[in-house]
């Protein structure tokens, strides 16, 4: 009977040293000292969404960086510059601001094209998309989804993402269906989409902060990243034509270190540009919306941006000390 019992007694002291080491583990995982893994979309999700508002104010008078005096007199109506790797905020204005993103709705249709479609595919264009005529794309013609893509996103045509949308969601409605999961997926809040091309729609809306989320997640997918990187290119047809194309961003070829990223226009949007450009290993990712004119889009964000690096270079230069 004694050997009984301890035999027991070694059985239940056993189960409580590991029940114990279970425990100092789970403590150890919410402490932060053995960090659970994620996976590389968790993390993706997580860099695209994180935005540090207070550790670049907390070191340096913003104010005092060379060209802060030139955003007061930028005529955009909002915008968000952050460094891409870390999220640190280094200008934002009306940020949470609703406002329509007008073309950088294309944005969301060339993540989802990318995620749930085959580039390879062939689509053809139709009189039910065929939703203005000032497209370069005409019913009755076949591309491959990934040059459809590339037209819709450098040349910003309109009747290419209602195609692109009613291939790859069936039907329109659906495929705003998944955008506006995809917008949720992100965290975009305040952001919804009624169409796949960001023409004139008063439920098609979104923030500054939520389409940097956007650009950010989008841009950490090489095919997205390529295809936005790309200043001009024939795009062909499947009868063996091509459409010569040229990227509407014109960053890419005038300002140093451009990566991309897409134009947007409407009277009610005004001039929008989501932007990202990388110098001396510092990346910047910018949304601007509604700027005064077509070309002062490009030039105050190129101001923005400069301001930007200038900014970061300062910061470092502290942390070091």
């Amino acid at each position: 009977m004694k050997k009984s019992k301890r035999k027991h007694y070694f059985l239940r002291g056993i189960l409580l040293v590991v029940l114990l080491m279970a425990v100092y583990r789970c403590f150890q995982d919410c402490d932060g000292v053995t960090p659970v893994r994620r996976s590389a979309e968790e993390i993706r999700l997580e860099r695209a969404c994180r935005i540090d508002s207070t550790s670049i104010s907390a070191v340096l008078s913003l104010d005092s960086i060379e060209g802060w005096e030139q955003l007061q007199q930028l005529s955009a109506e909002a915008w968000v510059l952050v460094e891409d790797s870390t999220g640190l905020l280094i200008s934002a204005k009306n940020a949470d601001q609703r406002m329509f993103p007008a073309s950088l709705t294309k944005m969301m249709t060339c993540l989802i094209a990318l995620e749930k479609g085959s580039l390879t595919d062939t689509v053809f264009i139709t009189e039910d998309v065929f939703v203005t005529r000032d497209s370069r794309v005409r019913p009755g013609e076949g591309y491959e989804l990934g040059a459809l893509v590339h037209e819709m996103m450098l040349q910003s045509d309109n009747v290419a993402a209602c195609a692109i949308g009613k291939h790859v969601g069936g039907d329109t409605l659906t495929f705003c269906q998944m955008m506006n999961g995809k917008a949720h997926y992100l965290h975009m809040d305040s952001t919804h989409f009624a169409n796949p091309n960001g023409l004139p729609n008063d439920s098609n809306y979104s923030t500054a902060r939520d389409l940097l989320m956007l650009t950010r997640y989008c841009m950490a997918d090489s095919v997205f990243a390529q295809i936005v990187s790309t200043p001009s290119m024939n795009v062909p047809l499947i009868d063996g034509r091509h459409l010569p194309c040229q990227n509407t961003n014109l960053l890419l070829t005038s300002y140093e270190g451009c990566l991309g990223v897409k134009t947007g226009y409407t009277r009610r949007a005004g001039s929008c540009l989501a932007s990202s450009a990388t110098r001396d290993g510092i990346t910047l990712t910018l949304v601007l919306l509604k700027s005064r004119t077509r070309s002062s889009r490009f030039a105050e964000s190129a101001t923005l941006l400069d301001y930007g690096f200038r900014v970061m270079e300062a910061y470092l230069a502290t942390c070091k000390k």
